[in-house]
């Protein structure tokens, strides 16, 4: 049996084009099963919010005009819902926070659920408007979701899940990923980044296998 074609997947928690992209993902792992397996990894985008939206934003609006532009962004598809909340009243200091967590939550528990888990916090933010910038609603999504808090929160404390973390980011920044999400196939000989679509993923992919 062949190996299946690995993709590396970095991504920012509270990116909004992470968010439409799981559509896409889901849709690639659908119609590919297992000739793909995607590796998940996390970037510093939304590190430090307030630098981000003061210097980016400062000219187009701030967080008002950043939150049109995540709306707008995620309004391409009928499947991506965002709350109207995001950005104008809830605002997030750091995707940081929500990254250690799902370092730890990989650690103690596996990648899978890590995964699973990552999509829980995203559809906090973008659909109950859930500040996810906060460890104490992290940890109040984790509590509701069955996992133990006191096994994660060790992680955090010992320092192996900041590692874990900074291990990402200093690869992300090794390979000059230049946003969220960044897909890196067949071994980095291929990148893409930001808005992809599925038909363009596909293609290249499909090429591969």
């Amino acid at each position: 049996m062949n190996q299946p074609l690995i993709i590396d997947y970095y991504s920012d928690i509270l990116c909004v084009w992470a968010w439409v992209a799981q559509q896409r993902i889901d849709e690639l792992n659908q119609k590919l099963e297992n000739e793909i397996y995607f590796k998940y990894h996390y970037l510093d985008v939304f590190g430090d919010v307030q630098t981000k939206i003061e210097t980016q934003w400062k000219q187009k609006g701030q967080y008002n005009g950043f939150a049109e532009h995540v709306h707008k962004s995620a309004s391409i598809r009928d499947d991506v819902p965002t709350n109207s909340k995001i950005w104008t009243e809830v605002r997030p200091t750091t995707s940081a926070n929500a990254h250690l967590v799902l370092k730890a939550i990989e650690l103690i528990y596996d990648k899978n659920t890590s995964i699973n888990m990552a999509l829980k916090f995203r559809s906090a933010f973008f659909i109950d408007a859930l500040d996810i910038g906060k460890l104490e609603i992290l940890y109040d999504l984790v509590d509701f979701y069955g996992l133990e808090q006191k096994k994660i929160t060790s992680s955090v404390h010992d320092g192996s899940a900041i590692a874990a973390l900074m291990s990402n980011y200093q690869k992300s920044a090794q390979q000059n990923l230049q946003g969220s999400p960044s897909y890196i196939i067949d071994e980095g000989r291929q990148i893409f980044y930001g808005n992809v679509g599925y038909r363009v993923l596909l293609a290249n992919i499909e090429a591969l296998l």
